[in-house]
C-alpha cells in the first residue's frame, strides 16, 4: 500500500494498521510475506470501509465485514484467498478488541467459506530419479559453480523436503556431516533437524568444494549462493527447480514446493508413518500432512482401475 492510497484513510483507521503491523511483526513474529498479506487484506478492508463513510473503527460491523466479503468474491477472488482474508480481518478485530481500540469484536461471528482440498501435483518415483541423475550428471562432468549448485539444490530439496526459505536460509554450521542431516529454521522461528540421503551428501560436497568460486565478504555462512556471491534467492532457486524439471521428459513443471510434495509422498508410498512425514516435514498439524495420504491413495486407487480386471 502506497502513501497515497492511506491518505484517504481517516486518522482512527491509520493508525490502526500501523500499530497492527507492529504488533504483527514484534510480538506475533509473522514472516514479511505473512505480514504483508494481512495488511494488504487490512488496507483492502480499509478502503472498503472509507468509501462507505466509516470514520471510526467502531463504525464497522458484521454486515459490513459480510458484505466486503462478498464484494471479493463477486471480483472473482478464489476460496482460498477469501479464507486467508477472513482469517487476516479475524485477527486484526481480536487484536483491536484485545487492546481497547474497540468494545466488540464485528468478526467473532464472521465465518469463511471451506476450500477444497485440492491434492498436490507432484512427481513419480521413476520422473523423481530421473531428475535428479540428470542434474548430477551435469554436476558432474564439470567443476562450474552453477551446475554444481543447482545439483545440489534439487537433491536437497528432494531428499529434505525443506522449504525453498529454508534451503535458502541454510548455514554452514547447519550442516551436521556426522549424521548427514540438516538444521534448517522453519514457520514460527522452529528449528528442526532433518536427514539427508548419500545423493544429497554427494551433492552438497560438490558444490562446496567450488563455492569458494562465488564467495565474497557479502557471502557470510550462507551454503548457497548467487554468482554475485550474496545468499541465494528464493526467485532463483525457483527457477533452478523448473529449469532442473524441464531438463527431463515427461516431468511435470513443479516448483521447490513440488520437490516437497514428492518427498512426502514416496516417503508414505515406501511405508514411513504419518507422524515421521508431519516431523520431516515441520508441519504444526498432523491435518496438514494427511493431505499426502489422499494422494497415495489416489494412486492405489489408479493402479486398481488400470489394472483389475474386475475394476
Amino acid at each position: 500500500m502506497s502513501e497515497d492510497e492511506s491518505t484517504a484513510w481517516p486518522p482512527a483507521f491509520r493508525c490502526a494498521y500501523d500499530a497492527f503491523g507492529d504488533y504483527l511483526r514484534l510480538e506475533l513474529a509473522r514472516s514479511g510475506h505473512t505480514q504483508r498479506a494481512y495488511l494488504g487484506d487490512l488496507a483492502s478492508l480499509f478502503d472498503a470501509m472509507a468509501a462507505l463513510g466509516a470514520v471510526r473503527l467502531q463504525d464497522v460491523g458484521i454486515a459490513d465485514l459480510r458484505g466486503w466479503l462478498a464484494d471479493q468474491r463477486l471480483d472473482g477472488r478464489s476460496p482460498a484467498t477469501l479464507q486467508r482474508r477472513s482469517a487476516s480481518i479475524r485477527v486484526f478485530w481480536r487484536w483491536a478488541r484485545h487492546t481497547g481500540l474497540v468494545e466488540h469484536d464485528p468478526a467473532a461471528a464472521l465465518k469463511a467459506g471451506r476450500v477444497p482440498r485440492r491434492l498436490p501435483a507432484t512427481l513419480s518415483q521413476d520422473a523423481a530419479a530421473e531428475v535428479m541423475d540428470a542434474a548430477d550428471a551435469r554436476g558432474g562432468e564439470s567443476n562450474d559453480p552453477a551446475a554444481r549448485r543447482d545439483a545440489a539444490i534439487l537433491e536437497l530439496l528432494y531428499a529434505t523436503g525443506i522449504r525453498v526459505s529454508e534451503l535458502c536460509g541454510l548455514d554452514l554450521d547447519g550442516i551436521d556431516w556426522e549424521r548427514q542431516a540438516v538444521r534448517v529454521l522453519g514457520k514460527g522461528d522452529k528449528q528442526r533437524t532433518v536427514p539427508m540421503g548419500a545423493p544429497a551428501v554427494a551433492a552438497l560436497r560438490a558444490w562446496l568444494a567450488v563455492r569458494e568460486v562465488w564467495a565474497t565478504d557479502a557471502s557470510g555462512a550462507a551454503v548457497f549462493l548467487g554468482e554475485r556471491g550474496h545468499r541465494l534467492d528464493p526467485r532463483v532457486a525457483r527457477r533452478v527447480v523448473h529449469a532442473g524439471l524441464a531438463a527431463a521428459p515427461g516431468a511435470p513443471d513443479l516448483g521447490p514446493h513440488g520437490l516437497r510434495h514428492a518427498m512426502a509422498t514416496h516417503l508414505l508410498e515406501g511405508g514411513a508413518d504419518l507422524r515421521t512425514v508431519q516431523e520431516l516435514l515441520g508441519h504444526a498439524s498432523l491435518a496438514t500432512t494427511q493431505i499426502y495420504t489422499h494422494v497415495t491413495n489416489e494412486r492405489l486407487r489408479s493402479a486398481f482401475r488400470q489394472a483389475h480386471p474386475r475394476a
